[in-house]
């Protein structure tokens, strides 16, 4: 669908809210009208000028809108692996796409609304549960726009909901973590049957980790005490460092977060107190190569590639999807550590992940 220079124009009336940028991608050659980072209101002409590539390179090729957070790209955030999916699409079915990245999440709606009604999108791709408020009210004003929400969850026939099964990647990393702890593989561990959690929030998606991790680690030793705390917030690195401290006083020598960029605070505590960790989301291993062992990942990229995949080939429908270790929606990943896991412990894990996909393994989705 052609991109137009009054679309265009439009976005950039959010010079104030939104950084966008546009690229048209045909086949394994791509054209690009900028970077991520380039303002509407400091480069107006040239989100124009992505219009009209668009248009000129790829008439009649499926085109995309994606909406971030407003936390934006960079610092290895799930909306970093939204746009991978995305990028991936582009290069498979030869997509178009812009990406916006909202200032504040009052300007999601006025960005949604702006898309929607320009009539220019085949899919409009929101990320996180920030937008659902928004999203509800722009969908219901545009029933024929087709959505995709990614990390949550919609009722509405034209939005295509898309989460993972956090609980169940989780459950590898707890079953990592006491195997690590069994086998001795790092000097950082000790002979104590102490892990802990740090979520970003004590919500119902959070405490999904919180439970698979708790269940996975118990699996392997029944006996295991999985500390489990609260950062409070996404951004507070803080905060997650003095509970990782606190942890490591009370004898926990694997810690797991699922808190964002609070998690940060975790990694530098392990650095410091000489515990192990474990990432989230993405790879995160290689930001401490020495103290990181491992990260579940929570793949948005395969939600966000899945949702294009269905208007490409025609299969779209608006209901909610949850994806899981059978689906590719979540794994853990030990490349990039310095910290040698085993072959043995590799094995084992690739054994339950076949216990869980084949329904022998039930994996709680809240604590208990």
């Amino acid at each position: 669908m052609k991109k137009t220079m009054k679309t265009m124009k439009k976005l950039a009336a959010f010079m104030a809210a939104a950084s966008v940028a546009g690229t048209a991608i045909m086949g394994c050659g791509s054209a690009s009208a900028g970077s991520a980072g380039q303002k509407a209101g400091q480069s107006g002409q040239e989100s124009g000028t992505a219009g009209e590539a668009a248009g000129e390179t790829a008439e009649g090729a499926v085109h995309v809108g994606i909406i971030f957070t407003e936390a934006g790209l960079g610092g290895n955030s799930f909306n970093d692996l939204a746009l991978e999916g995305v990028k991936k699409a582009a290069q498979d079915f030869g997509i178009t796409y812009d990406e916006v990245e909202p200032k504040s999440v009052s300007d999601e709606e006025i960005i949604q609304d702006e898309m929607a009604s320009s009539g220019d999108y085949d899919l409009i791709i929101c990320v996180g549960a920030e937008q659902v408020d928004a999203l509800t009210n722009v969908a219901a004003t545009y029933p024929e726009q087709r959505f995709a929400l990614l990390d949550a969850d919609s009722d509405l026939s034209n939005v295509a909901s898309y989460s993972c099964k956090e609980q169940e990647g989780a459950f590898l990393a707890g079953a990592l973590a006491a195997l690590a702890k069994q086998e001795a593989i790092d000097s950082k561990l000790g002979d104590g049957r102490t892990i802990g959690f740090i979520g970003g929030v004590d919500n119902p998606l959070i405490n999904r980790f919180a439970a698979g991790y708790q269940a996975g680690a118990r699996y392997i030793e029944p006996d295991m005490n999985v500390l489990i705390d609260y950062a409070g917030g996404f951004n507070d690195p803080t905060t997650a460092k003095t509970i990782a401290n606190t942890f490591v006083e009370k004898g926990a020598d694997v810690i797991f977060h699922a808190a964002g960029a609070s998690g940060m605070g975790m990694f530098q505590a392990a650095e410091e107190k000489g515990f192990v960790a474990i990432g989230v989301n993405l790879n995160q291993n290689s930001i401490a190569p020495d103290y990181i062992m491992a990260s579940m990942l929570k793949k948005l990229d395969s939600c966000a590639y899945h949702a294009i995949a269905s208007v490409v080939e025609g299969t779209y429908t608006g209901e909610n999807q949850m994806l899981g270790l059978s689906d590719g929606g979540v794994d853990v990943t030990v490349e990039n550590s310095n910290i040698k896991v085993t072959d043995d412990m590799l094995a084992q894990l690739e054994e339950l992940k076949q216990k869980v996909i084949a329904g022998e393994i039930e994996i709680p989705s809240e604590l208990n």
